[in-house]
């Protein structure tokens, strides 16, 4: 898990870790007709329940490197992940990124693009990517 990748790193180093849980509300298809209803969308049971589960995982990974004695920082986000993983890379300097891989058939990679893959083509520090 990348995670515990990323706890044995930033122990040895004696580093810090930014958790980042990005979800894509924005990519669902909202017809022309639905669009003025999005503020409407955005506060639905489903968002909410996206964003919930979010804290909660972020809430649990912080938990687990806080218990191994690594200093954590949280981040959620709404966005393309890719791009806003870069994006916080460059703006918090990152010395690091520790990625997981799903491991996605090449043809799945090639019709939905990979996190991993993108995050590794552009990223402005090294990239780890833990399978």
């Amino acid at each position: 898990m990348a995670l515990d990748k990323a706890i044995q790193i930033a122990k040895k180093l004696h580093g810090k870790i930014t958790l980042i849980h990005v979800f894509s509300v924005s990519t669902f298809a909202i017809t022309p007709v639905q669009a003025h209803k999005y503020e409407e969308f955005m506060s639905s049971n489903y968002v909410q329940a996206m964003r919930e589960y979010a804290e909660s995982f972020l809430s649990d990974g912080k938990k687990k490197a806080e218990e191994e004695g690594v200093q954590v920082e949280t981040l959620m986000v709404d966005g393309h992940v890719v791009e806003e993983i870069l994006k916080a890379a460059r703006a918090g300097d990152f010395s690091l990124i520790v990625i997981g891989s799903r491991g996605l058939s090449t043809i799945k990679e090639l019709l939905m693009g990979s996190v991993s893959d993108g995050v590794t083509k552009h990223a402005p520090c090294p990239v780890l990517v833990v399978r």
